[in-house]
């Protein structure tokens, strides 16, 4: 691996943001030239917790200035597109927190951009780092075909997290949002192609825009039988009970998240937890009963969020470094970020969605 010291340029600085630079900072083959928040008091937290470091209010500003190699984009959606549309044609890597684009279409246009320009474009999905939740999708790939993937994240949140979600629902829904993370999980677990998504949704509040909900489900059926649903929901009126659910049964039996001591709920980021896989076998002997007891796998010494985020730059670092073929990685991205947009489009137009490919 290369000895090349990367100048990065961090967009970004809430708690995404805060994350990633403090990845950064901590490893030797990254240097931060800036941070940018339009937020004075979350830049200048960063900054002085990092020791000090050049700070800017105006991304297009701080890319002039200070001529990155990298820049880590952890900002709002609605940014992405022209956050890493820049960076690209300023001649720079990309790393960008999902999703890549608010439409499959501009998703599309930035992965065209970067293998044009030969540059390498990350998208933070986080869960595909984790070393637990890369366990639970090589067991899922074992239980037999079909697959019945369940998943879920509903956040109780108040205070400045519900505020972060409200902004969160100016640029879409918590089915897109969270969605694109479990949609990408189903996608490795079945190795299968999408065919058809439903959706519902729910407006629970009239603090969200009138057109927006926050509380939504969507149904996903692929063309080898199998089919998963994802469930979100943001608030401050969202239920504690079975809020965290991530379950996969096949014909040979099960595999679960569990986590009975752990509260999954007390971060924004809780869908990172994990704790234990608990593994159900249908084998039965010849009275009928059960022939194997079930396995529980301890994962409760799990990497922290900041930790996970160390091992996104890391992926980055060698991506660059080694010149690794990202186009797989990309085009991942905008095929979960397409099924969860048509899931969306499935919940306002309550009906089912045929997924052309």
């Amino acid at each position: 691996m290369s000895d090349k010291k990367y100048k990065v340029l961090v967009a970004g600085c809430g708690h995404m943001g805060a994350s990633h630079a403090r990845a950064y900072h901590s490893m030797d083959a990254f240097e931060i030239v800036g941070l940018v928040s339009r937020t004075p008091d979350s830049r200048n937290q960063v900054s002085d917790e990092l020791g000090g470091l050049p700070t800017f209010a105006s991304y297009k500003d701080a890319l002039v200035e200070t001529s990155p190699n990298v820049v880590s984009i952890n900002t709002y959606p609605d940014t992405h597109v022209d956050y890493v549309r820049m960076g690209l044609e300023a001649n720079c890597h990309v790393f960008v927190e999902k999703p890549l684009a608010e439409t499959a279409e501009e998703a599309q246009m930035l992965v065209d951009l970067a293998l044009k320009l030969d540059r390498k474009v990350v998208i933070g999905y986080i869960l595909r780092v984790h070393p637990a939740w890369k366990k639970f999708i090589s067991i899922a790939q074992q239980l037999g075909k079909p697959l019945v993937m369940r998943m879920n994240l509903n956040q109780q949140s108040s205070g400045d997290q519900w505020e972060t979600h409200r902004n969160l629902m100016n640029s879409m829904s918590p089915i897109v949002d969270c969605g694109v993370h479990y949609v990408d999980i189903m996608c490795q677990m079945t190795r299968a192609r999408p065919v058809a998504v439903s959706a519902i949704g729910a407006r629970l509040s009239d603090e969200i825009a009138a057109d927006m909900y926050n509380y939504g489900q969507l149904q996903v059926s692929f063309d080898d039988g199998s089919v998963g649903w994802y469930e979100a929901g943001w608030g401050p009126m969202m239920s504690e009970t079975a809020s965290f659910v991530k379950d996969v049964v096949g014909p040979l039996g099960s595999v679960s998240i569990v986590d009975e001591a752990k509260d999954q709920t007390d971060d924004i980021e809780g869908h990172t937890q994990t704790g234990g896989l608990k593994i159900h076998h249908s084998s039965r002997d010849a009275h009928g009963h059960f022939d194997r007891d079930d396995e529980l796998i301890d994962t409760s010494d799990e990497p922290s969020h900041d930790e996970l985020c160390a091992l996104e730059q890391q992926f980055l670092l060698r991506a660059i470094a080694e010149d690794l073929d990202l186009t797989d990685h990309m085009q991942d991205a905008v095929s979960s970020l397409k099924i969860v947009l048509a899931a969306d489009q499935a919940a306002r137009e309550q009906r089912t969605i045929r997924l052309d490919h």
